[in-house]
């Protein structure tokens, strides 16, 4: 299968193409997928590694340029976009959750999260949404903390309490669980499908996990680079 639309889209991909180059050898990370994602709809996009998945991710969120094809998010064409237009596109409607948490080490937590706010120039923002937030992620006592101080799953809640603080539009998290236990992992899936439900926010989530990937309303199956149905997928057969 080559392509899944539904409804009208907030993210649209069409024959979008990636190859990287190590030496002479060619390797084709994206081979002409298409699909689209609508409005507040939460997908997940699994797929065995190598399968293309941390390369659409970065595509999506403008953080690279395809060879071929295209990306549309909420009426933006990133091709046709600079890369100061592309900076200013992901300040204001993207939140990013990466699997690496990407943490400043000599912030404190709350300053890990409230950074988000000054580089979009969002001021102190909303203090009772930054208060939900990180008490819903179990931070409000660990804010004082730096990451050297937090666990793993700690680090992960205040990467992902950095990508909601601004209320973005779409939510792009690439492996958001994939260095959590069962637990950190629950808290941080339960975050997102909140913050779809009760914030109408787009989510799209990169995950290997089937387990996590049933968070979503709907899942896109990738394999060596293309968008493949359920059966085709041995993770998935039986599940």
């Amino acid at each position: 299968m080559s392509e899944t639309f539904v409804g009208a889209a907030f993210i649209e991909a069409k024959n979008l193409r990636k190859t990287y180059r190590v030496g002479k050898i060619e390797v084709q990370a994206l081979r002409g997928i298409s699909f689209s994602v609508q409005k507040g709809e939460f997908v997940s996009v699994v797929g065995p590694s190598g399968s293309g998945k941390s390369t659409l991710f970065y595509l999506l969120g403008g953080l690279t340029r395809a060879d071929g094809g295209s990306v549309v998010l909420d009426g933006d064409d990133l091709a046709a976009l600079s890369d100061a237009e592309r900076t200013r596109m992901r300040k204001r409607k993207i939140g990013f959750v990466f699997q690496k948490f990407n943490l400043l080490p000599t912030l404190d937590a709350r300053s890990n999260i409230q950074i988000a706010q000054e580089i979009s120039r969002n001021g102190s923002g909303d203090p009772a949404h930054f208060n939900r937030i990180t008490d819903l992620l179990g931070l409000a006592k660990r804010l004082h903390h730096r990451p050297a101080e937090l666990s793993g799953g700690e680090q992960q809640r205040v990467a992902l309490a950095r990508a909601l603080i601004n209320k973005p539009a779409v939510v792009l998290a690439d492996e958001p669980t994939g260095n959590l236990d069962s637990e950190n992992s629950d808290i941080v899936l339960g975050m997102l499908r909140r913050s779809n439900q009760e914030l109408g926010q787009t989510i799209l989530m990169i995950t290997h996990n089937p387990e996590a990937a049933k968070y979503a309303d709907r899942i896109i199956h990738m394999r060596d680079g293309q968008i493949v149905e359920p059966e085709d997928d041995p993770q998935w057969v039986g599940r």
